[in-house]
């Protein structure tokens, strides 16, 4: 690392940002080490805060233990937001008044949850989730018997449904795209998903138009659709997509898609400042990645870049779900064209998609990880797989390592 980086700042205090942090220190860094973030917590993990926090009434899902925490002699700038970032002088101003001046930046700002409706925001039933202080919103209004709308069939909404009839709720979710988790897996892949939920008496309504949710006189909340007699429900919660933060990086101008364009070690257009997480498109595929294993595994590689080590992040989309008694795990993005080919036995299926030349694009897994084990291999080395002994439950896949 060059000399002068005595000073790195990092923008964000979830995953992505601790894992810069702690991949820094582990690898050697001695300089001063600043994070602004929004949230007065120390480092959290936000998969369990829609499972284990919400059914379990766990602790703050800790990325990392408080010595831990400690021992990376992080100067904290929290609860504080950053509001402008000059890009020219090295220089960050927070909302407090203070600025702070960089040799290196990381921009590790996450995503806020769309409110597809601006009025909902202000309807104290209709809750979203996406921090410590959400989930503890959304546990302490999942009373079982009580009544919940989830609007908005992607992960977040169908993990939320999942817990709420674990605690005893009735649930009802409602999706405008014609299946679940539209974007992310095949139509296969969803038709059974939509048949777990409905196994376990969630009421699953898709291509609804004309949603919206009002204040009632009584606690709760009206939703209308499809010109349907509105229905009555205790709580909402909205799971309809997000909104990156990137304020800071247009601030700076950096090139930015769907998400801030990075390349495979991190670095921004600025070579000065680089982006984890949420906000950073995979230098691949050229999508934003939300996931836990992309916001650990590419931030350690940010780290590591910013010292001068020769790190590349390569990995394939990989992201997971735990829904009732089923671990989904969702291996590569669904590709136009793909053959589908299902592998079922008695411990779960495996959706595996194929191009033209039987080179795999996609897995999902349900409670198989060896198989996504397996598959992480194939994507990586373009395995030409046979469809007929891949659909073979009796078939040994480990013959195609």
């Amino acid at each position: 690392m060059n000399e002068s980086v005595a000073h790195i700042v990092v923008v964000g205090g979830g995953q992505a940002g601790g894992w810069v942090c702690k991949t820094l220190r582990r690898e050697g860094y001695q300089g001063r080490l600043s994070v602004v973030a929004k949230e007065p917590e120390d480092f959290y993990e936000r998969p369990p805060l829609s499972k284990a926090v919400l059914t379990d009434n766990a602790d703050l899902p800790r990325l990392f233990t408080a010595e831990d925490v400690e021992s990376l002699n992080i100067d904290w700038f929290r609860p504080r937001t950053a509001t402008k970032l000059n890009a020219a002088e090295r220089t960050l101003s927070l909302d407090d008044g203070q600025t702070l001046n960089y040799d290196r930046l990381v921009l590790a700002t996450g995503a806020t949850p769309r409110m597809p409706v601006a009025h909902w925001a202000n309807n104290p039933a209709v809750i979203t989730l996406r921090s410590w202080q959400d989930a503890q919103h959304l546990k302490n209004s999942l009373t079982p018997g009580k009544r919940l709308a989830v609007v908005g069939g992607g992960w977040i909404g169908l993990e939320v449904a999942a817990s709420a009839r674990k605690l005893g709720l009735e649930v009802e979710v409602y999706e405008v795209q014609p299946r679940l988790c539209g974007r992310s897996i095949e139509p296969e892949v969803a038709s059974w998903l939509q048949a777990q939920h409905e196994a376990e008496g969630v009421c699953v309504h898709l291509n609804v138009s004309g949603l919206d949710l009002q204040t009632e006189d009584q606690p709760g909340v009206k939703l209308f659709c499809d010109g349907q007699t509105p229905k009555h429900f205790d709580v909402a919660i909205v799971g309809a997509g997000v909104t990156f933060n990137l304020d800071l990086a247009r601030q700076a101008e950096l090139d930015i898609e769907q998400g801030v364009v990075v390349d495979d070690q991190g670095q921004t257009s600025d070579p000065a400042i680089f982006a984890a997480g949420d906000i950073a498109q995979h230098p691949q595929l050229g999508l934003c990645i939300q996931s836990w294993a992309f916001a650990q595994n590419q931030a350690m590689v940010v780290a590591k870049a910013l010292l001068g080590q020769d790190a590349h992040y390569n990995e394939p989309a990989w992201l997971w779900s735990d829904q009732y008694k089923h671990n989904i795990q969702i291996l590569g993005i669904p590709q136009p064209g793909s053959q589908m080919v299902l592998r079922d036995d008695s411990t779960g299926p495996v959706f595996c998609s194929l191009d033209s030349d039987g080179r795999l694009t996609q897995m999902v897994a349900v409670n198989q990880p060896r198989a996504i084990k397996l598959g992480k291999r194939w994507i990586e080395s373009g395995r030409t797989l046979d469809s007929n002994s891949l659909a073979d439950p009796t078939f040994n896949l480990m013959q195609w390592k």
